[in-house]
């Protein structure tokens, strides 16, 4: 599972906010309504997100292992 928890942390150190993120950097709402209850972006979302946040990948997301898949 992807989980986008980091993202939330990473927003709030840059004192942004979802206001900001869809006023000043034109995000639209529904993807961070995405971002919110984890649900799959874009990987051109995500690099939106680095540029505009300034960090890596790593802080905005992390891979959670699901305990029932088995390959």
């Amino acid at each position: 599972m992807i989980d986008y928890q980091s993202f939330w942390e990473t927003l709030e150190k840059a004192d942004d906010n979802w206001y900001t993120m869809t006023h000043k950097h034109g995000i639209n709402p529904a993807i961070l309504h995405r971002l919110k209850h984890n649900l799959p972006i874009s990987t051109v979302t995500i690099d939106l997100f680095c540029k505009i946040l300034n960090c890596n990948v790593c802080d905005i997301l992390r891979y959670i292992p699901d305990e029932e898949y088995t390959d």
